[in-house]
């Protein structure tokens, strides 16, 4: 089968879909709402970021629901989490705590794992801007994961299937580390929406987070020919934003997500929903097509 290509004008299509986005209406359904208000504390913003990322598994009524449970677990206060006087509270009032198979017991190990890795440190930058600078993102990501699975004296004390939740690149898997991407995103990106409160990595260097969303949109605008979300596919859709803004190649993240998110892309041919779309020339499902097929 042939590979589809978007056309010539993708970029300009691209940029009006960006520049035309409604970010206000999706602010308030994106795991970011509840990390935004921390911008002025980088351990804040940190440590909410982190808990925020790792539970953005589903739809995101849920996600969200599932960062307020926490949230309110830490009486609104997340620096709480990384209190050593508080982690037998913490341990108490996460008990029974369940967000599709993430459990309070795992998240009171990364809340010590970060007390414990905030004892020697400032930031998280410091530990993804090692792997980083030895091995690129790629490398960087696997030693921010390694950090926050507790590798070396904590590991051996992980609760069940803790390890699984901040895969690697790395990893013998390649998965594509959606929530870790997402979180670097966060903290790197200095415009909206994101927090820049990381200054040592570049913008440009930052790979898309791609959850089902964007992967679905990617795929269908010829930004990958690959069928399953892995690493591979991260790079790719990566670079082939990056042609388009060199600088800031995943600041069309939050526009792709929530384009899917919110229905504004059906994910089937509908004309009255994708008649005004300006990146509908570009998508496989209207290829060869016109308006009134």
């Amino acid at each position: 089968m042939r590979a589809h290509r978007p056309t010539p004008e993708f970029p300009a299509h691209l940029n009006t879909l960006y520049a035309q986005f409604p970010f206000d209406r999706s602010l308030a359904d994106d795991p970011i709402s509840a990390v935004r208000p921390l911008v002025h504390d980088t351990q804040s913003a940190e440590v909410a970021g982190v808990f925020a990322a790792t539970l953005a598994i589903g739809n995101t009524t849920a996600i969200r629901g599932a960062i307020g449970r926490l949230a309110a677990a830490a009486d609104g206060d997340v620096r709480r989490l990384v209190d050593p006087s508080w982690a037998p509270e913490r341990r108490r009032r996460l008990v029974g705590f369940r967000h599709r198979w993430i459990r309070g017991d795992q998240l009171d190990h990364l809340a010590a794992v970060l007390t414990e890795y905030y004892r020697h440190h400032a930031s998280l930058e410091e530990a993804f801007v090692e792997g980083f600078e030895r091995d690129g993102f790629a490398g960087g990501l696997d030693a921010l994961a390694r950090v926050l699975r507790g590798e070396g004296r904590r590991a051996s004390r992980a609760p069940a299937g803790y390890r699984a939740l901040f895969p690697s690149p790395r990893d013998r898997a390649a998965s594509p580390c959606k929530r870790l991407t997402l979180f670097v995103r966060w903290m790197v990106r200095d415009r909206f929406p994101d927090l820049g409160v990381w200054t040592e990595v570049p913008t440009g260097a930052l790979k898309v987070p791609l959850d089902q969303h964007v992967f679905w949109i990617a795929y269908h605008l010829g930004l990958t020919e690959r069928r399953t979300r892995s690493w591979s596919a991260v790079e790719e859709v990566s670079e082939a934003l990056r042609r388009i803004d060199p600088l800031d190649p995943t600041r069309f993240d939050f526009v792709l997500c929530h384009t899917g998110i919110s229905g504004d892309c059906p994910k089937r041919r509908d004309l009255s929903v994708c008649g005004p779309c300006s990146v509908r020339p570009d998508c496989r499902l209207w290829h060869g097509r016109g308006l009134a097929q």
